[in-house]
């Protein structure tokens, strides 16, 4: 399968956010815990500009406790203020805070020296589509600030948000890249819901995941579903369609369904904490 997805309006929002960044003092991204690279896009890196950056390890509850670390170090070394956040259940999100001061702060003092006090710290948050940046704000606000849902493309425009007389932050929509070099990137993408999934074949992307999950975590989807370990995906898939009464008349399974099924349950994290990629530190941490 090929992975695409790069429609008109994130051309827009990529503008969009080119011009705002004279304005702002940090740039806040969020990535997925469970693909921490897969889901940091390449194109904030070229936009950035030298301004101050904060990387939030999002859904850290999807993930491999172990590799959530690993990625943190990872992206520590490279001279980002890092932090793992679970913004639908709001752990994490308080601190948030007091990380913003520590990347502004030489930003701070220089305002300080100029007679420049109490002007508040202009964040823009980034991310590419399902990331959960609007939940995110959500929770660091304390209120419904943002729509929110369990799909991409739910930001459709820019909108500034006064957190309180300290900090100012710009939600942006979510955008990903013109062209991944790397399918095994969007592949990732695909499994956790950052492109729409009427772009591919379910049931290919289902065999997928269950071919990495036998690799990797080879107890997730038998444990899950009380099924036996199998070599074949395409067996195991039945399995589940047993399963979860995915059945078609006549008593032919409905293979379909069933992906549809896995898919969802990985995603909501029902098969465990589960993480798609390791950086290169991986090789220091017990996984």
């Amino acid at each position: 399968m090929q992975f695409q997805w790069y429609p008109g309006h994130m051309t827009k929002a990529k503008r969009a956010m080119q011009e705002d960044l004279k304005l702002i003092d940090v740039i806040i991204e969020l990535v997925d815990s469970r693909v921490p690279l897969s889901s940091k896009n390449p194109d904030i890196d070229q936009m950035a500009n030298g301004k101050s950056r904060i990387i939030l390890l999002n859904k850290y509850d999807l993930a491999d406790d172990a590799r959530t670390k690993c990625w943190m170090d990872y992206y520590e070394k490279k001279g980002y203020f890092v932090a793992k956040v679970n913004s639908k259940s709001g752990a994490g999100v308080k601190a948030v805070q007091d990380i913003i001061r520590k990347a502004c702060h030489d930003k701070i003092e220089r305002d300080r020296k100029r007679g420049i006090l109490n002007r508040p710290i202009r964040a823009m948050i980034v991310g590419i589509p399902n990331v959960g940046k609007s939940t995110f704000i959500n929770s660091f606000a304390k209120k419904a600030c943002t729509k929110t849902g369990n799909k991409p493309g739910v930001t459709k425009g820019k909108q500034w948000i006064r957190l309180n007389k300290n900090v100012e932050l710009l939600d942006t929509p979510g955008i990903l890249w013109p062209k991944f070099d790397d399918q095994s990137v969007g592949l990732r993408l695909a499994f956790i819901g950052s492109i729409k999934d009427e772009l591919f074949n379910m049931y290919e992307l289902s065999i997928l995941l269950l071919d990495y999950l036998r690799e990797n975590y080879p107890e997730a989807v038998s444990s899950y579903y009380e099924t036996e370990q199998v070599e074949e995906s395409a067996v195991q898939l039945e399995q589940i369609a047993v399963r979860r009464g995915c059945m078609k008349a006549g008593g032919a399974y409905d293979v379909d369904k069933a992906a549809k099924c896995l898919i969802d349950d990985f995603r909501a994290g029902k098969l465990g904490a589960i993480s798609l990629e390791l950086p290169e530190c991986s090789e220091d941490v017990d996984v």
